[in-house]
């Protein structure tokens, strides 16, 4: 298969079960190279599981349930593949809570996305090769944080931070992002920031997103593409504008109004 040309993510009949409650129940879902894709719904409706599973850090239940990215098995039959690496080395993953190393500087939490491309104990003695390292100030200079490079990464905002974390991703080569509530602990000027760099990278890059969103509004401003979970099942898929107010009531219920940060429909 031409991996240029295959899908960010192929899912296929997937299912997980937590206890009693399925998180995932038989959803299936194609995000095509260069696309943005916001995953949306109400607290516990599956998005951030099926963001994990398509990665293979959540495993699926058994059955005939598959997850392909850039068209390799990641997970079938509740198996995760033995070369789901090769598979994240292609997936820049950006968490809610950053996942930098807070002792670390700026510039050092960067060079980590350089590792899938070099000796393991060259990292850890931080003899990074010259070209990764002009590339890692390159992408910090991007995402609009180079002034912070040498700083700790815990001393700094959540939104440099985050934009640290996509400039992570960046260094690694990522050919897609898959983004869990990036913007969920960010006040809404770095939340547009974060929001925007996702767009550039998508648009300019070419790079593939999917963005799990607690924020209607952002998805619908920022995704032309739309999936909406609602109990684990796929109840809406399609334009960001055809999502109407009737269609988000259906889909949120009682949390209608709490979808929204900034404007509602």
């Amino acid at each position: 298969m031409d991996q240029s040309a295959a899908a960010v993510a192929s899912v296929r009949d997937v299912s997980k079960t937590f206890g009693a409650r399925k998180a995932l129940d038989g959803v299936s879902l194609t995000v095509a190279a260069g696309e943005m894709v916001a995953l949306i719904g109400p607290s516990g409706s599956g998005k951030s599981t099926l963001l994990r599973s398509i990665t293979g850090l959540q495993p699926i239940d058994a059955g005939k349930g598959v997850i392909e990215v850039f068209g390799e098995t990641v997970q079938k039959d509740g198996r995760v593949a033995g070369g789901v690496r090769r598979s994240r080395a292609r997936v820049g993953m950006i968490f809610q809570q950053f996942n930098l190393v807070g002792r670390l500087s700026l510039f050092s939490n960067v060079m980590l996305g350089a590792l899938g491309r070099i000796a393991g104990w060259r990292g850890v003695l931080g003899l990074w090769p010259s070209a990764d390292r002009k590339a890692a100030m390159a992408a910090l200079h991007r995402v609009g944080v180079a002034d912070y490079a040498a700083q700790r990464a815990n001393t700094l905002s959540g939104g440099q931070q985050q934009r640290g974390a996509i400039a992570r991703a960046i260094v690694q080569g990522a050919r897609a992002i898959l983004a869990d509530e990036p913007v969920a602990s960010l006040d809404p000027v770095s939340a547009r920031r974060v929001m925007d760099l996702l767009v550039e990278l998508n648009r300019r890059d070419g790079l593939g997103v999917i963005v799990t969103l607690h924020q209607v509004d952002y998805a619908i401003r920022y995704c032309e593409r739309v999936v909406a979970l609602k109990a684990g099942k796929i109840v809406y898929d399609g334009p960001a504008a055809g999502l109407d107010t009737k269609i988000l009531i259906d889909i949120y219920g009682p949390e209608f109004e709490d979808a929204f940060w900034e404007t509602q429909p």
